[in-house]
Formats: structure tokens, C-alpha cells, sequence
């Protein structure tokens, strides 16, 4: 039998609002119920059996489903309190305020229009709902969930006595009289007894402990529920009504609760939900996804990743070009399907190499929803997400009639992208899972149902790595399958990813040595099953092995050009890869101009870019029809992403792993070539004898790596036989006593590798502690991380720029640098005209931003009525394309980016 609520509970509210002169509330006790039946019904029908582990445990069902019920009902219990009923209203509507004031006063609240709480703020009501509960008899460890629902938990030194004796007017109206405390004190005890009878607890007491990595994911599903059920309509769309606000004069018992929330959940739940089927034949599922028959690599990994019984993380090494990615997606769908994961991260080292995987993910995905008649929603994420055209393409949820779509879900966004079954984004995205940060909770439980995939694994610096080795010891706990790709991978960093994975799956170190951190054999694939490291390396020898030859070049940049010249004079494309944007566009300035080129790097305005790079494809891609002769210069831009196909190669010097990065781009199809140019020839730039590589090339790579690399560099390298041979010589330390005058560099990488660890330790969180409770959790967090931006930077060592839109101001006129009027171009298309503006010209952050706010005031002050451009800073530059700041000379080009030189200074 259900205990019947007094009025005066029933009076209290925890929203109210007026709307369009029409006043509005929501009794708490209806808030109450309304998230612990969306709770509820998240985690029976929305999270999936992976995250539905996580959460039970040890516990039967039934238990589990009495502390959903809870938690989502006590979430609120804060606001019973005098602190919290006499707030003002959102927009400090007094008639409004008054009228729920006289409510409280006839319903037995004495004397409350006189309180006046001289600290309200010292007990905000998630802190204040977590201290009612734990005076009152509840465990810390679920205490702590309803302490931390608005994104962060209470502070490790938190004490509930201390907090609610040292400020008990905020809770019970006064100091020392009685019969006022007397009426809060009923009340609140009126709500936990109504609670915990709807929860199926008989006390406080009954409510179990849990684990710090249920208290996460329970936090996140707790914070997820809320939103849902505080939210009148879907996206502020009237049309679409959720759990709306109720008029004055009616009250709780005017509410069917059942049927409101069902309602509800129908108007949310638009998107359908992937349920992964078995691969039980290799080949026919590469036709079937990717319409081609697998390589021998491949059809091999496929076979030996599906027998794995107890998935953990796999290590994929293997050439560029093998088909890594096709690897992946297929072994997603082998362990979703083995874990009872629903949905995918792939994360990527740039945003240009996100768009690309988009792209196909976006592919295999939308043949999933076919396969399952069924809706599949698709988030990516990263900073200049909103550009991306195929993504602005794709349709909304709410409006597609079938069944059978890849859509995007529009609530998915911001703090909740990655809530997304399937999210593709920039590798910050998982970095993120470790930084101390609001709102933390919702990122742990959108990878905790998951498949994550990380390419290109091999590509982060000390600094990102840190993170990443953290994140891996957060999914090992979770029990997350993990897929790492890499085409070169030091031995000691595939220790690294094991090792971390490991420790937070089982507590523990890797048991068992079975020599498998040593091995050497390419292709090689690398995981855990249960608690064993297994390895497969029976890949039968390359048909046809690619002899790369390589040839040290010396001299200074005319000699370059004319070596690259002499080596097309015949025919043929000539790839150069720099370590710098600015030797690019100083050596494209050299070259004939009877001889086509092309140059790319990052300093080029994204569409520009975007055009460059398909112009590159279609001279130099997969079937393209070639030019007679051509040279391409570029940054490492060029070893992403791009499907290209040099006829010779020169590269700066850098790390050994990215050479042979560089050579996947040499003779990468089969293609008849100049007979001049038939052997593949890589010229390697910048070693010196003397050991110096250049103040440019030492700036962008260690200068210990690069003489380690210089000393192990052979005159030729065969791809794929010597590829893991060559990467650990020159990453093994055991191999420094051969490369002479080491010692040095080796000392300068190991002091600024430990600066690295130690600057990006400060805002990590601990490890999984499964005795710990939520307090202190996010103690001392990273602050200003409000979106994908600056969640990339948060995790990147990278100093602070700044970024422009690029528009040109003339006499005649304002215009986009690609000849349109501007008031002829849509403002998202203005708005992708983004360029970061190099450090050198910013010194000064906050007075460049000054500056350029300035400008962009006087003349483009209507940008802030756009959602596109509101916020965006300016730099107008002049007929000529420059444009003069912080006394530097700033110039655009389509064809070589953009350049500055200092004023004075020759070109």
C-alpha cells in the first residue's frame, strides 16, 4: 500500500517559470518520480548488457533495479530545504515567487517569508541532498552519486555533519526554534519514507555500497536521467513535449506519472540502436561490407580476433595500405557482438584524418542500419565538426520516416556527444576520460558501451600519452574492448597499452611472460584474452616485398630543387616532405615554372585546403589519371589521410617510424612508372656528419631520436621485413651504447619527457580505486573546457594561438579570399574561413585578441547577431592580400598558404 504524501509535501516545488504570462511549476515530489521512471528505463532499455554489468556487479537483478529507483528519486531531495524553496525565480518574476511562497505558507512552512539565509550558497542542493541522506542514515559511497549529479562530486575533505550543523538554517529554517525545524525535519523524512518505499527499500540502511566504477557510470546515467526528465520538450521545440511544466492551480495528484513519462520517453527515444550480429564468415562479411575479398593479412587477423573468448585490447600492427581500418570496424562487430557492446569510438590523430575515417565509418554504419532495418545516430566530434559537408548532410533523427538510416540525433550534442552510439572524432575525445573535468561522469558512460578503436597509435607525444596510458586503465576496467592500429610501433609502447589495459581490467600486472613484449615479427597482432597476452605472426611471407632505396642528400635548397627537378626530367611525380610549413612554401618559390606543383601543409584556410587535397587526389590518387610530370611539397600533412602515390620521395629527417610513414606514400600502387624512377628511391635530408640536424628540424623532433635514427638508417629498407627491425633499434635504449655522443641528447629527452608526464599528471584522475567513493574525485580540475576546441587543446601540449576568420577588406568592398562577395556567402561559409594564427605573431595573447576584437567590431559588428559567427574574431586583410600586426607582415596565398615575415625583414 503507497503512503500518502501530506500537502505540505506535495506543496514544495523544484521548477518554476513564466511563460508567456501563463505561471508555471513542477512539484518536487513529481520531478522526483519523473527521474527515477526515466532511470529506470534508461538502463532497461537504453544501456546496453556491457554497461548493465557494470552497474549490477554483484548484485541480483532485482537489487539493481531498486538502486536505479533510488538514486533517481533522492537525486533532488536537496531542494526540501528552506535554502532552496524561497530561490527567486529564473527571471525574477515576483508575482510568480509570491504565489509559491503563499502555497508553502498555507501548507504549514511558518514564518517562511521571513527567512533570509545568510549563506544559501554554502549548500547548493546536490551537496545539500547528499548530506540530508547521510545524517539521516546512507552509505558515502551512494551518497557521494547524489552529491555529484550536477557534474561534480563534493570535495574530498567533505564532512555531512560539519556541513549540515555548521549551516543548519539552510536546512531546517532556523538555529534554535524548534517547531519551525521541526516542520523541515517531518518533511524531509515524509519524502525519504515515500522514497525508499518506491524504491522497494524498508530504510536508509538497506541501500548497498558500491564500487567507485558503478558510482561513475550510476553518476553518469543519474546526470543523463535528470536532463531528460527536466526537460519540458526536446530541443526547445514546442511541438515536442516531454515533461512540461503544470499551472498553479494544479498540483501532483493532477498528474498521471506513468503515462507522463512514457510519453516522454516515446518523444525521445527516435533513434534505433545497433544489435550486433555474429561474423561467422570472414570472407563473405568484407564482401558484405566493403564489397572486396579480404587480403591474406586480413582474412588472417579477422579469423584470429574471432576466436578470442574473453576481449580486452587487440594490437593491430601491419603496413600502410594492408587495410588496417577494415580490420577494426569488422573486429567491432565481432566483440560488440561477444561483449554486448552497442556502439563505436574511433578516435584519430587530426581533424583532417577524423573527416576522412568519417566518411567510411559513416559507410559501414549505414550498412548496419540497412542490414537491421533500423536508425542508427552518428556523432563526429571535433572541433570544426559543424564545416564537415557530409556530416551536415546527414538527416535528423526526428525527421526520417524509415527505418533504415545513418541520422544524427540533435540531442546528442555538446557535453552529451559522446552518448552517440557511434562517435568518430580526434583521439582528445578519449584523452578526455582521463582529465579532472565537469561533467566527467557522461564521457565515462558513453565509452563504457562501446567498441574503441584508436588509430594511428603510435603518433602521440609524451604529454598525450600520459593521458592515453590512463584512459586504457579506465576502459580495462570497464571492461571496454579496445582495437590499437599502428603500421610502426615501438616494443616498449605496445608494452605500454598491454600493460595499462591490464592493470585496470584485473588490478594487477601482467602475469605471465611469454616473450611477447620482444617480438619482432611484422605484421604482428597483439592481445589479451582473459588474462593472457596471445600473439598471431604466422603471415605467410609479401609476395612481392617493396626494396625502398635510400640515399642521404646534402646541400643547401638549390641543390635540393635541382636534384628533385633531375630526378622528374623524364617524367614523374616527386613527392617532398618538410618538417615545416615554412621550408615548404620557401622551397615551392624555387621551383621552375615549367614545372607543375602543388604544395599542402596546415597553414591553409580549411576549404582551401579541402580543395587542394581532392586536386591532389585526382592527379595522384587510386586510378587517377597522372600528370607527365609534377612536384608535390608538403608538411606531415601529406602522411595522413591521403591515398596518394609518389614516383620519388625526399624527406627531412625525422624519427624512423615516420620515414617509413613517408614511404607509404612511394610506389603505393601498381602503376607503370618512368623508367628512370622504377626503383623506389627515398632521399633523406638533413644528416649532417657533424650531428646537427638544423635549430628546425631539432625544434619539431628531438634531436636523441633523430641521431638515433640517422645512426640506423640502412641504404635501403624492405617494406614489410624490416619495418619493426629498424623501429626498435632506434626506440630501444638498450641500443644508445652504439650511436656515439648520445649521452647528451639522451639526457635532454629524458629531463623534457619527465616535464612532459609530470605537467599532464596535475589534472588526471587517479586510477580505479573500487574502495573509493566519489569525494575528491575531481578535486582541482581543469576549468574552461567548454567545448570540442578546448577540450582538444586540454589535452595536446600545445601553447595557446589564436584563430582567424580570413576575409579580405577593400575599398570596393568586403570579400571571401576565394573572389566572393561576402554578402553573397552564407555565414557558415564565412565561418570556415578559419586560420590559426602562428605564436610568433601572438606574443601577447589577451592584447592580440584585443586587437583583433577591434577590428572586427568596426567592421563587421552584425557578425554577433549570427550563430555562426557571434564570438568569431576578424583579420581583414588589405587588395594585396596582407595584411600588418603586432609589427609583423602577414600574407595569403591560395597556392602556398599563409606567410609573415617580421617588419623590416627580407623576404
Amino acid at each position: 500500500m503507497s503512503i500518502p504524501l501530506s500537502k505540505r509535501a506535495k506543496s514544495l516545488w523544484a521548477k518554476k517559470q513564466n511563460h508567456d504570462g501563463q505561471e508555471l511549476w513542477l512539484p518536487l515530489v513529481a520531478h522526483l518520480v519523473d527521474t527515477q521512471n526515466v532511470i529506470n528505463w534508461l538502463y532497461q532499455n537504453w544501456l546496453n548488457e556491457s554497461q548493465q554489468v557494470i552497474i549490477q556487479r554483484d548484485f541480483t537483478t532485482d537489487d539493481t533495479e531498486k538502486l536505479l529507483k533510488f538514486v533517481g528519486y533522492f537525486h533532488d531531495i536537496g531542494k526540501a530545504t528552506p535554502a532552496f524553496q524561497t530561490k527567486q525565480s529564473y527571471n525574477r518574476n515576483q508575482t510568480l515567487d509570491d504565489e509559491l511562497m503563499e502555497k508553502l505558507l498555507r501548507n504549514g512552512f511558518t514564518d517562511l517569508n521571513d527567512y533570509e539565509p545568510a549563506m544559501r550558497n554554502e549548500s547548493p542542493h546536490a551537496l545539500a541532498g547528499e548530506t540530508i541522506l547521510e545524517v539521516a542514515g546512507l552509505n558515502t559511497s551512494v551518497g557521494a552519486i547524489i552529491g555529484a549529479h550536477h557534474g561534480k562530486p563534493v570535495s574530498e575533505y567533505f564532512n555531512y555533519k560539519c556541513q549540515y550543523y555548521t549551516y543548519i538554517s539552510n536546512y531546517i529554517q532556523s538555529e534554535r526554534k524548534a517547531e519551525l525545524q521541526k516542520n523541515w525535519q517531518q518533511v524531509q523524512q515524509e519524502l525519504i519514507n515515500y522514497g525508499l518505499q518506491k524504491s522497494g527499500y524498508n530504510s536508509l540502511q538497506d541501500v548497498p555500497e558500491v564500487t567507485e566504477e558503478q558510482a561513475i557510470i550510476l553518476t553518469g546515467l543519474l546526470i543523463m536521467a535528470d536532463w531528460i526528465a527536466s526537460s519540458e520538450y526536446v530541443d526547445n521545440d514546442p511541438s515536442r513535449i516531454m515533461f512540461p511544466l503544470i499551472p498553479l492551480n494544479q498540483g501532483y495528484d493532477n498528474l498521471n506519472m506513468n503515462q507522463r513519462y512514457q510519453n516522454a520517453i516515446e518523444t525521445w527515444d527516435i533513434s534505433g540502436h545497433w544489435t550486433p550480429q555474429p561474423v561467422t564468415d570472414i570472407n563473405n562479411q568484407y564482401q558484405k561490407r566493403w564489397g572486396f575479398s579480404p587480403r591474406v593479412v586480413q582474412q588472417l587477423m579477422s579469423q584470429e580476433i574471432g576466436k578470442i573468448i574473453d576481449p580486452g585490447i587487440i594490437i593491430v600492427e601491419a603496413p600502410t595500405g594492408i587495410g588496417k581500418s577494415e580490420i577494426a570496424m569488422t573486429a567491432a562487430e565481432q566483440l560488440a557482438e561477444r561483449t554486448g557492446a552497442t556502439g563505436l569510438f574511433m578516435g584519430l590523430p587530426t581533424q583532417a584524418t577524423s573527416n576522412a575515417m568519417f566518411s567510411r565509418v559513416n559507410k559501414w554504419v549505414d550498412s548496419l542500419a540497412k542490414e537491421e532495418n533500423v536508425n542508427l545516430p552518428i556523432k563526429l566530434m571535433h572541433g570544426k565538426a559543424q564545416f564537415n559537408e557530409e556530416n551536415r548532410n546527414l538527416p535528423q533523427a526526428e525527421n526520417v520516416g524509415s527505418q533504415d538510416s545513418v541520422v544524427v540525433n540533435s540531442w546528442f550534442s555538446g557535453k552529451k556527444s559522446m552518448l552517440a552510439d557511434f562517435s568518430i572524432g580526434t583521439i582528445d575525445h578519449l584523452l578526455l576520460m582521463s582529465l579532472k573535468q565537469k561533467h566527467l561522469f557522461l564521457r565515462h558512460l558513453g565509452l563504457s558501451g562501446k567498441v574503441v578503436i584508436i588509430d594511428e597509435v603510435h603518433a602521440y607525444d609524451t604529454f598525450m600519452n600520459s593521458y592515453l596510458q590512463q584512459a586504457l586503465v579506465w576502459l580495462g576496467a570497464y571492461h571496454i574492448p579496445v582495437i590499437a592500429l599502428s603500421a610502426t610501433l615501438p616494443k616498449a609502447k605496445r608494452t605500454e597499452l598491454i600493460e595499462s589495459y591490464y592493470f585496470g581490467k584485473y588490478s594487477d600486472d601482467v602475469q605471465n611472460n611469454g616473450g611477447w613484449e620482444n617480438s619482432q615479427s611484422y605484421p604482428l597482432l597483439t592481445y589479451l584474452d582473459g588474462k593472457e597476452v596471445k600473439q598471431f605472426t604466422d603471415f605467410p611471407p609479401a609476395s612481392k616485398p617493396k626494396v625502398n632505396k635510400v640515399v642521404r642528400l646534402t646541400g643547401d635548397d638549390n641543390e635540393l630543387i635541382k636534384k628533385v627537378t633531375d630526378s622528374i626530367s623524364d617524367g614523374g611525380v616527386a613527392g617532398v616532405v618538410v618538417n615545416t610549413v615554412k621550408r615548404a612554401q620557401k622551397l615551392s618559390q624555387l621551383i621552375p615554372d615549367s614545372i607543375p606543383k602543388l604544395v599542402l601543409h596546415s597553414a591553409f584556410l580549411a576549404p582551401n585546403r579541402e580543395k587542394l587535397e581532392e586536386q591532389l587526389q585526382a592527379a595522384i590518387g587510386k586510378d587517377a589519371h597522372r600528370p607527365e610530370k609534377m612536384i608535390v611539397i608538403g608538411t606531415q600533412v601529406l602522411e595522413q589521410s591521403l591515398d596518394i602515390d609518389f614516383d620519388v620521395l625526399f624527406t627531412d629527417i625525422a624519427p624512423i617510424d615516420l620515414i617509413i610513414q613517408r614511404m607509404g606514400r612511394l610506389h603505393r600502387h601498381q602503376i607503370k612508372r618512368p623508367q628512370k624512377l622504377a626503383e623506389p628511391t627515398t632521399y633523406v635530408m638533413g644528416t649532417n656528419e657533424d650531428g646537427d640536424y638544423g635549430d628546425a628540424n631539432e625544434a619539431i623532433y628531438e634531436k636523441y631520436w633523430l641521431m638515433k635514427t640517422d645512426h640506423f638508417l640502412p641504404d635501403a629498407i624492405k617494406i614489410p621485413d624490416d619495418v619493426s627491425r629498424l623501429v626498435q633499434l632506434v626506440y630501444d635504449p638498450a641500443t644508445d651504447k652504439v650511436v656515439s655522443g648520445i649521452e647528451g641528447p639522451r639526457h635532454d629527452v629524458e629531463v623534457v619527457e619527465e616535464k612532459e608526464r609530470d605537467k599532464a599528471s596535475i589534472y588526471q584522475i587517479e586510477v580505479p580505486d573500487p574502495e573509493e567513493n566519489l569525494h575528491g574525485w575531481l578535486d582541482r580540475d581543469r576549468r574552461g573546457v567548454e567545448n570540442d576546441a578546448t577540450a582538444e587543446a586540454a589535452v595536446r601540449d600545445i601553447k595557446e594561438s589564436i584563430e582567424v576568420v580570413l576575409v579580405q577588406h577593400t575599398a570596393d568592398g568586403d570579400y571571401l579570399l576565394d573572389g566572393r562577395r561576402m554578402e553573397d556567402a552564407q555565414d557558415y561559409e564565412i565561418a570556415q574561413q578559419l586560420i590559426r594564427l602562428p605564436n610568433a605573431i601572438t606574443p601577447n595573447i589577451e592584447q592580440s585578441i584585443n586587437e583583433l576584437e577591434n577590428r572586427t567590431e568596426k567592421y563587421y559588428h552584425a557578425w554577433q547577431d549570427s550563430i555562426w559567427l557571434k564570438g568569431m574574431i576578424a583579420l581583414p586583410l588589405d587588395e594585396k592580400m596582407t595584411a600588418r600586426f603586432n609589427n609583423w607582415q602577414i600574407k595569403y596565398s591560395k597556392n602556398l598558404g599563409l606567410m609573415y615575415k617580421k617588419d623590416g625583414e627580407d623576404e
